[in-house]
């Protein structure tokens, strides 16, 4: 961290696109990491404001509006109040959760667009964009499909291929064509206001090199787009959706989003603070933090710095941006738009009152320096073996021993024996150590060592066996259960930035109201005689089919991908009306079916066709069983020439149709129809 002193901390936290859901990939980047920070913050006593909200504006949205047939609007409103309502349901402690649709950014964010323009921050360059003839419009990134030179892949985006995650521009795809039309697009002159990077770029590293304790992953990314040499970046756009350019001869044109969403920050603050916002983010002793995922290194540690030191108002960047990785699932990586994904309201509604057992999972695996995973089975380990096997048996042993013993009431503390004081000192290091990883972003290493605090309760436990002292020294079983209380009142503190539910249920059964990080490891938080309430285990075993309900779920999409990608057989040649008319096609029914002996595919089915009763064998064996078909009434090609199939003649054909996944389906009237009715 730096050295310098600050008074406050205004933590940020990725505003994410309002046209889906929330999922664990989020969370793992951003969300649970920031909301750690944030809670131990304040469990310091330190000032703080946490800064968050959805970003409303830009090619995302628009692109879920067409595909769900309302407008960009509706999508923002409906995605705003889902995102919200599951961040609040999940426990992230935001101070305000905002919107980028709000007429204040707008305000907001076109007075720093006019403080740069008039300041000549601004460079205007006409230059050769796609544009669909078809659609009448300029295209987005977004909007540009095309094969990535890189990887082959036929689909990749105008800005990036998420197959191989190569940074594309539009002009580099081949063969590019529009997502609204499907037309190849022409390039066509447009004007747009760029920010000069490339001129910027000393000060921008001067700024970078003042941070040298950015993490290595943060740190890396950087130094590499410096290398490369910084390129003018274009702050506006030619949309309809978004924040109207505030210039004269700028019809048509909205700003760049990565230009107007990092302002949210600001909008959102002065939103929460009224006429106080400034110091938070213009005052000398505050510390600003971004929370983000990899993807939005660039636009938070250069571009977004770039625009605060050219609008000269402002602090000139982030004093930290503790980027993580992304987190893949089950072994491949999260993709909304296949749906590959553990969604949060999805997972509040399977999982009721399993907040603290996901976030301890994604903190464990957090993907702080690289890519990490999520599987279903870790999630079960994890709890079952270490919340419920080490953090839950210990406060359990010891609340349960008391109230067993000496009743709802923390028992008298006698002599202290060096096994009791070595306990003492080894849990009294603890809270700076725990400090220690938080403030430097290590948020697995602080939860890996807040988990040592109850190995330690369970280690002294066995060392100090009270259910065996009770019997020949009930005064020495009550020392070691009341310094097992106290232990175990300080998990309730330090449980608090990692498992802020569990916190809550600690301190309702300790009856235990402190917070202060710095009474974390002392000897008298819990009084002689100070009533506890035993409110039940903290945590619950998860079953195997809990998990395999999970997993299913995960393989029922990845079945439904599969079906979605298949693509119907091509046509055949076209046939005359005499053709069709020579073909016999009626209704039957079928009155009998069996297995035909020795073959797996066929069946031996009797058919009614009104004119007569027949045989017929159809390679549908291994789709319906014979009792469950007879009684069907089906489409039968009544004129087809007899043959011969495992020795039974089969006069006729049944008509099947075979659905995505492969399965034979029947082809037969809507309604019941007369036997030989014939179908034309």
């Amino acid at each position: 961290m730096s050295e310098k002193k600050f008074n406050r901390t205004t933590v940020t936290a990725a505003l994410i696109y309002a046209n889906g859901p929330i999922h664990i990939g989020h969370l793992a980047g951003c969300y649970v990491p920031a909301d750690v920070y944030v809670r131990y913050l304040r469990a310091k006593g330190q000032e703080v404001a946490f800064i968050s909200g959805t970003d409303e504006h830009g090619v995302p949205i628009t692109i879920r509006a067409q595909k769900e047939g309302i407008t960009p609007q509706e999508v923002v409103d409906k995605y705003y109040t889902q995102i919200s309502k599951s961040f609040a349901d999940f426990g992230i402690n935001f101070d305000i959760y905002s919107r980028t649709s709000k007429p204040v950014h707008h305000e907001m964010s076109q007075d720093i667009f006019l403080q740069l323009y008039n300041q000549g921050k601004f460079v205007e360059e006409v230059t050769e964009q796609y544009y669909d003839e078809k659609a009448g419009q300029f295209l987005a990134d977004r909007y540009i499909v095309g094969t990535c030179p890189v990887c082959g892949n036929e689909n990749a985006y105008g800005d990036q291929c998420e197959r191989c995650g190569s940074t594309l521009s539009p002009r580099e795809l081949i063969n590019p064509r529009s997502m609204l039309s499907g037309e190849t697009p022409i390039l066509k002159a447009t004007k747009n206001w760029n920010l000069p990077l490339d001129a910027m770029q000393p000060e921008l590293e001067a700024y970078v090199a003042s941070h040298p304790e950015w993490k290595t992953n943060v740190a890396g990314q950087v130094r590499s787009w410096l290398n490369e040499g910084l390129k003018p970046r274009a702050m506006t756009r030619d949309l309809d959706w978004g924040i109207k350019v505030p210039l004269p001869d700028a019809e048509g044109k909205v700003m760049y989003v990565w230009f107007d969403a990092p302002i949210g920050y600001i909008t959102f603050t002065k939103e929460l603070k009224g006429d106080d916002w400034e110091k938070w983010w213009k005052a000398d002793d505050t510390r600003l933090v971004h929370f983000i995922g990899k993807d939005n290194i660039v636009f938070h540690c250069l571009i977004f710095p770039a625009m605060l030191m050219a609008d000269g108002r402002f602090i000139p960047g982030a004093d930290n941006v503790p980027a993580n990785e992304f987190m893949n699932l089950e072994g491949d990586k999260i993709s909304t738009s296949r749906n590959w994904a553990v969604w949060l309201h999805e997972y509040l509604e399977d999982m009721p009152g399993k907040q603290d057992v996901l976030r301890y999972v994604l903190i464990a695996n957090a993907p702080e320096t690289k890519d990490s995973e999520f599987t279903w089975k870790d999630y079960q380990t994890r709890n079952n073996s270490e919340l419920v096997g080490i953090l839950g048996n210990f406060v359990n042993r010891a609340l349960v021993l008391t109230e067993k013993n000496f009743g709802p009431a923390v028992p008298a503390r006698g002599e202290l024996t060096e096994v009791d004081q070595k306990m003492l000192d080894d849990l009294a290091q603890y809270p700076a150590r725990i400090a220690d990883s938080l403030e430097n972003f290590r948020l697995r290493e602080g939860l890996s060592l807040f988990m040592e605090v109850a190995r330690l309760g369970n280690q002294y436990l066995a060392a100090t066996e009270p259910w065996k002292v009770l019997k020949e020294n009930p005064q020495r079983a009550a020392t070691i259960l009341n310094l097992s209380l106290q232990l175990t009142a300080t998990l309730a503190i330090l449980a608090e930035p990692f498992l802020p539910f569990t916190a809550e249920k600690l301190r309702t059964t300790l009856h235990f109201t402190e917070a202060d990080w710095s009474k974390a490891g002392q000897l008298n938080l819990l009084a002689e005689g100070h009533v506890i309430e035993n409110t039940g285990l903290l945590f619950e075993k998860i079953e195997d089919a809990v998990i395999e309900a999970q997993v299913q779920k995960l393989l029922n999409t990845k079945k439904m991908n599969e079906l979605a990608s298949k693509t119907p057989a091509p046509a055949k040649e076209p046939v005359t009306y005499d053709d069709f008319a020579k073909l016999d096609i009626r209704v039957a029914t079928i009155t009998a079916a069996e297995a035909v002996p020795k073959s797996k595919k066929l069946l031996k089915l009797t058919l009614d066709t009104g004119l007569d009763t027949r045989t017929v064998v159809s390679g549908i064996a291994e789709h319906f069983s014979p009792e469950a078909i007879v009684g069907q009434q089906v489409s039968l090609l009544a004129n087809l020439a007899p043959r011969k199939m495992m020795g039974i003649e089969s006069q006729g054909m049944i008509l099947m149709a075979e659905d995505r996944d492969g399965k034979l389906q029947f082809i037969r009237p809507g309604q019941p129809v007369w036997n030989g009715g014939t179908i034309s």
